[in-house]
């Protein structure tokens, strides 16, 4: 691989978890009332994924964050937070939850189940570092335990013994 598709490449993946981010931000301002779907969503496009408190931000992929809100929104049902709800620990419930919690794990387990071309891992790792953007305990590790106890049954064949091998 040249040092320039090396370059291209990580910022495919900037652009991605910044987009993963931006629709983080756009699904947390629906989820508090302040915007609707589609005011947050024409937001974090305008805007990018705001990175810091001063103002600072990065473009993203519009099709990524559109993808991710929209299929988020159109979850009418609930399945995303019957979802959620079903990988929590014995005492918790999605409502317990703090509302950038449930923004990061909607928009994750969404990815995870329309998102195939990514990995599983690659999905889960962009979300568990937005976490880590955001809170500083063990929030990040909660994130990770349920995209992953939640991606080994929506895509188990990423985790079967062979492709844990390498094979």
């Amino acid at each position: 691989m040249t040092d320039k598709n090396v370059k291209t490449e990580k910022n495919t993946w900037r652009t991605a978890t910044a987009s993963r981010l931006a629709a983080v931000q756009a699904l947390y301002q629906v989820d508090l009332e302040t915007a609707t779907y589609a005011s947050a969503l024409a937001n974090g496009i305008a805007r990018g994924a705001a990175l810091d408190e001063h103002g600072l931000t990065v473009d993203v992929d519009h099709d990524l964050i559109t993808a991710i809100v929209r299929g988020v929104s159109a979850d009418d049902e609930g399945r995303l937070d019957e979802m959620i709800g079903g990988a929590l620990s014995a005492g918790w419930t999605v409502q317990r939850l703090e509302a950038l919690m449930r923004a990061i794990l909607r928009a994750g387990i969404h990815e995870l189940m329309e998102n195939a071309e990514v990995p599983a891992r690659v999905i889960i790792n962009d979300y568990v570092d937005i976490a880590h953007s955001f809170y500083a305990r063990g929030e990040p590790g909660m994130v990770n335990a349920i995209l992953d106890r939640l991606a080994r049954i929506l895509r188990a064949h990423e985790f079967t013994p062979e492709k844990a091998a390498g094979g």
